[in-house]
C-alpha cells in the first residue's frame, strides 16, 4: 500500500512538472497566460470585493508647509500626465451595452461637426487587424494604435508599439496623450486628440475616410461569468445607416464588429467622449475643417464641459456620475481647479448609490482628472486618501503609476519628503522612464531614480 501511495505521488509530481514546463513554452502561454491571470485575479476579488471601496472627498484645503512650495501646474517641462485608459483585463466576453439600462434615455447631442450629407454605408478597408491577447495580457492600447496606424500604410503591429507605450507589460493603463505622443514622435503621421465628440462627427470622419480611435467604458464577462465594468478602445472603420451601427475593429472580440449606436454613445459617456484621428500631414486642412469649430482645443474643452452639464440633470446612476465626472475632467484641462474639485465630489456621492456590480470601480486607473482638481485646490489629504483607495481596490500587483504619483505630489507638498521620493520610484517601477516621476525626483536633488 505504502509503495502505491508513493508511485502515485511521484507521478503526480512529474505530470504537475511536465504541466509546467508545456506552459512556459511561447505557443502554449500566449494562449494560456491571460487566462491563468484572471483567473486568480477573480478569486482574489471575490475574497476582497473591489466595489466595496468607497473614496469620500473630505474637502479639506491645508495651507502649503513652511519650507515648501506648491509646483506650477502649467510651468513645468514635462507635466503630469493629462486627465483622461487602458484595458485592464482580458475577458473571454463581451457585450457592448449601454451602461446603466435604467438611466433617464437623453437625445443624442446634434451634431457639432458641420458637413454634407452622409451616404448611407461606408466601410474603410486597409486596417490590419490586431488580437490584444498573448502573453502580454494587457495590450488593448498598442492593439488598437498599431491598427489605426496601418490604414495609413504603417508596417509595425502592437509588438513595435508596445514597449513604447508599456515599458512595463504590467502597466494597467496607457492614456490617449501617450498614444498621441507615440505617432508624433515615430511615425510620419499627425493625430488630433478630441473631447466631448458625438456620432455625427465620427460619421464625418469615417465617411472622409478617417478611422476614428476612441475609448470607452463597458461591462464584460471573466472566465467565472462575473460581469464588471473596464475601459476599452476600439478603432471605428465604417458605420450603417440603415442597421444604425458603427463598424469597429475592436481588438477584445473580432474584427468588423458591429455594434448599435445607443449602446456606442452611452459607453462612450465614460471617457468624456474623447477619440483621436491619425493623419498625413498634407491633409491637415482638411481634419481641422472637419472638426469645425471643435479646432480649437479650449473651445472644444469648453464645449465638452457644457455638454457635460447639460446631460447632469437629464440622467441618474452610473450614468450622472459619468456626466460629473467629465464636467470635472473639462474643467480641470480649463485649469478651473476649484470648479472640477466640486464636479469631481458631486460624482464621488453619486457612485455609493449606483449597484455594487455595476460600479465602474477601475476608474481611476484611466483618468487622472481628480488628482489634478485635488491637488491645485490645496486638497492634498483628499490626493492621499483617494490615491490609497485605488491602489486598495487592486487586487494583484498595483501597478498604477499615476496613483504613486500623485500620491507622492501631495505627501511633497505636506513635507513629508522621503514618503514622496518611495512613490515617484513606485511609479518608476511600474513605468520605467516616467518622466513626471524622474522631474520630481530631479527637484528634489535624487540623482538616481532607483
Amino acid at each position: 500500500m505504502r509503495k502505491a501511495i508513493v508511485l502515485i505521488s511521484l507521478s503526480i509530481l512529474v505530470l504537475c512538472l511536465c504541466l509546467a514546463l508545456v506552459y512556459i513554452l511561447p505557443p502554449v502561454n500566449d494562449r494560456l497566460a491571460w487566462r491563468v491571470e484572471e483567473l486568480i485575479l477573480r478569486i482574489k476579488y471575490s475574497l476582497h470585493p473591489p466595489g466595496q471601496v468607497i473614496f469620500i472627498p473630505q474637502g479639506q484645503a491645508s495651507a502649503t508647509p513652511e519650507g515648501s512650495s506648491l509646483p506650477d501646474p502649467v510651468s513645468t517641462s514635462t507635466p503630469a500626465p493629462s486627465p483622461s485608459a487602458d484595458l485592464s483585463s482580458s475577458p473571454t466576453a463581451e457585450f457592448d451595452q449601454p451602461t446603466q439600462p435604467t438611466a433617464t434615455h437623453t437625445p443624442v447631442p446634434s451634431p457639432t461637426v458641420a458637413s454634407t450629407p452622409l451616404p448611407e454605408r461606408v466601410e474603410l478597408k486597409g486596417v490590419r487587424y490586431e488580437d490584444q491577447h498573448g502573453s502580454r495580457t494587457n495590450y488593448c492600447a498598442p492593439a488598437n494604435l498599431a491598427m489605426a496606424l496601418s490604414y495609413w500604410n504603417w508596417r509595425g503591429n502592437r509588438d513595435v508599439v508596445g514597449p513604447v507605450l508599456k515599458p512595463n507589460d504590467k502597466d494597467k493603463n496607457v492614456m490617449p496623450y501617450e498614444m498621441a505622443a507615440y505617432v508624433e514622435n515615430n511615425t510620419d503621421l499627425k493625430v488630433v486628440e478630441r473631447v466631448g465628440g458625438d456620432l455625427q462627427t465620427i460619421k464625418s470622419f469615417v465617411a472622409a475616410g478617417y478611422p476614428v480611435l476612441v475609448e470607452k467604458g463597458l461591462y464584460h464577462i471573466d472566465l467565472t461569468g462575473v460581469v464588471s465594468w473596464m475601459g476599452h478602445y476600439q478603432v471605428v472603420t465604417g458605420f450603417d445607416e440603415a442597421g444604425g451601427y458603427f463598424i469597429t475593429q475592436d481588438s477584445l472580440i473580432k474584427p468588423d464588429f458591429e455594434v448599435a449606436y445607443e449602446a456606442f454613445y452611452s459607453n462612450w459617456r465614460a471617457f468624456n467622449y474623447i477619440y483621436l484621428v491619425i493623419y498625413p500631414a498634407d491633409r491637415q486642412n482638411e481634419v481641422m475643417a472637419l472638426l469645425g469649430s471643435q479646432a480649437d482645443e479650449t473651445a472644444n474643452y469648453q464645449h465638452a464641459a457644457l455638454k457635460a452639464s447639460n446631460e447632469i440633470m437629464g440622467l441618474s446612476g452610473i450614468d450622472q456620475y459619468f456626466a460629473w465626472f467629465n464636467r470635472g475632467t473639462n474643467l480641470a484641462e480649463l485649469q478651473d481647479y476649484a470648479g472640477a474639485a466640486v464636479a469631481y465630489d458631486e460624482a464621488f456621492k453619486v457612485y455609493p448609490t449606483i449597484p455594487e456590480s455595476e460600479r465602474p470601480w477601475r476608474m481611476l486607473w484611466y483618468q487622472t482628472g481628480p488628482y489634478w482638481a485635488y491637488f491645485y485646490s490645496q486638497r492634498y489629504y483628499d490626493v492621499l486618501y483617494l490615491a490609497d483607495g485605488t491602489l486598495k481596490a487592486m487586487q494583484g500587483e498595483k501597478n498604477l503609476e499615476e496613483s504613486y504619483y500623485w500620491r507622492g505630489m501631495a505627501r511633497a507638498t505636506l513635507g513629508d519628503t522621503q514618503a514622496a521620493i518611495e512613490d515617484y520610484r513606485l511609479a518608476l517601477k511600474y513605468h520605467p522612464g516616467f518622466e513626471p516621476a524622474l522631474y520630481q525626483l530631479r527637484l528634489l536633488g535624487v540623482e538616481d531614480p532607483g
